[in-house]
């Protein structure tokens, strides 16, 4: 059980969303969420003109809402950004939404009940996960669209999954042992809705997915470069001391280490240099190593960010902004998008060159009886094809924007699209290394596993237990697939780096 007080580092936000870890609300933040709900009260018993509490939203702010009508205007709001559209976020996202959409609460400047934001944490404990549709936000005003829909199992509509079950939402909190909320008070529905929680969760869970496919790429990239018989001079630290960005000298000082000890590197002196996937490795992956450690930082920012509008300070005064703009979120995801599909492009080339290397004794296709047999043939197929969908997923949507609400909202950051096709990138490399694994199997157990280096043993037996020794033709998806998901789960690779 994770206790959240509106600090939560990546390591906690990774053991909830991926692991399942439950939390609960520190003392303290309850104290901030009933001060900031207190100070938005007096605020508006001052009469007050305040944003989305007391007057329309967008385009109709100049529009006053009287005392009477203000539940009515919460409600009216969910009720009618409920617009999402698409295939709905899978539940691991939608973990990471209900808890960033919680520690953006906890940060004490939202205005809502300490009642709702328990709710949301019951939510996340006990499995009711809203169904958010996966398109309808432009990134601004917050998440608009899906939000709504989380908002909506929170009164008892809408729909949402539990135990594997889709149901109406309040159904589904029932089942659970919860209760919705009877209304919603001033604020708590635009607080709900007004928040970058839905491109943060995607984000989130494509950065963790890009790690553990990284530290699988790494691993594997050292079975294929053995297999290969690879040159280990382009690995000299000298070498890397004259261009000494961070990434590639921590990946070259990692393939050293990995490499060490092998008795099939630098056995191929037919050619002095090896093909860029093997000899350039170092400056292929560090600058994807780079990126993902930058985007650690932003990460952890956005988390423990209030971002929703208007905020409310402690003392009371409300102060309408932007902090629900998701630019930072879009180019980052952008940036880790290209930087993925950088890195299972590299991983297609090395399983070409393993499927294409008779110079270094290596069958064609690592076929059993080439000809008759094709061997691995296809695994390049599918590689490339998911290089082919990279290629186009990694084309910016953040260099664009379409203005809403009248042109209230003139300046849309498209976020929400930079982090989808993130996750989905990220989602396509797990599979490209999955695809290069198999490959570096039969190929090192053609050229001789007692021949590996020790460092890289441990990972080429845990192949070996999903991934046949080389033989006759077999369909191979399955496998891939198991590989994938054992990559996604983080159990197969060379972490630490």
């Amino acid at each position: 059980m994770i206790e959240l007080d509106g600090h939560l580092t990546v390591e906690s936000a990774e053991s909830v969303v991926f692991q399942g870890v439950g939390v609960r609300l520190s003392p303290a933040a309850w104290e901030r969420l009933e001060a900031a709900h207190q100070a938005l009260r007096q605020a508006l018993r001052a009469d007050q003109a305040i944003y989305g509490v007391n007057t329309g939203l967008g385009a109709l702010s100049r529009v006053r809402v009287p005392p009477e009508e203000l539940a009515q205007l919460q409600l009216n709001l969910v009720r009618s950004h409920a617009v999402g559209v698409g295939e709905p976020l899978p539940e691991r996202a939608v973990r990471a939404v209900l808890l960033f959409r919680l520690n953006s609460f906890l940060q004490g400047a939202s205005g809502v009940r300490p009642e709702l934001a328990a709710l949301l944490g019951e939510m996340l404990n006990r499995g009711v996960y809203p169904v958010i549709p996966s398109q309808g936000s432009v990134g601004a005003s917050g998440d608009l669209a899906p939000l709504a829909h989380l908002a909506l199992v929170l009164i008892g509509e809408g729909r949402a999954r539990f135990r594997g079950e889709e149901l109406p939402g309040g159904e589904a909190l029932r089942r659970a042992g919860l209760a919705p909320l009877s209304e919603l008070q001033p604020k708590e529905g635009l607080a709900l809705l007004n928040g970058t929680s839905v491109m943060l969760a995607q984000l989130f869970c494509a950065w963790v997915l890009g790690r553990r496919a990284f530290a699988a790429a790494l691993g594997v990239s050292a079975l294929s470069f053995q297999a290969l018989r690879g040159h280990t001079q382009p690995l000299d630290p000298r070498i890397h001391a004259l261009r000494p960005h961070p990434g590639q000298v921590k990946v070259a000082e990692a393939l050293r280490a990995l490499l060490a000890g092998s008795s099939l590197t630098d056995t191929f002196r037919d050619d002095v240099q090896d093909p860029y996937s093997l000899r350039c490795l170092p400056q292929i992956l560090g600058p994807v190593w780079e990126v993902l450690a930058r985007l650690r930082g932003t990460l952890e920012t956005e988390m423990n960010a209030a971002t929703d509008n208007p905020l409310v300070l402690p003392g009371g005064e409300v102060l309408c902004g932007g902090n629900f703009h998701g630019q930072v979120l879009a180019l980052a995801a952008e940036e880790l998008g290209m930087a993925l599909a950088v890195l299972g492009g590299s991983c297609e080339r090395r399983l070409h060159l393993l499927l294409n290397a008779p110079e270094r004794r290596l069958p064609p296709f690592l076929a059993a009886r080439p000809g008759r047999s094709s061997g691995l043939m296809l695994l390049q197929y599918a590689a490339a094809a998911l290089a082919a969908e990279n290629k186009v997923l990694a084309h910016p949507a953040a260099v664009d924007s379409l203005p809403t609400s009248g042109g209230k909202e003139d300046h849309n950051p498209m976020g929400a699209t930079s982090c989808w096709k993130a996750l989905r990138i990220a989602t396509n490399v797990a599979h490209q290394v999955a695809l290069e694994a198999i490959a570096a199997r039969w190929a090192v157990a053609l050229q001789g596993e007692a021949k590996l280096s020790p460092a890289t043993r441990d990972l080429y037996r845990a192949l070996a237990e999903h991934v046949p020794p080389p033989g006759e033709d077999r369909p191979w998806s399955e496998t891939a697939a198991r590989l994938a998901q054992e990559i996604a789960e983080g159990r197969l690779g060379i972490h630490g780096v």
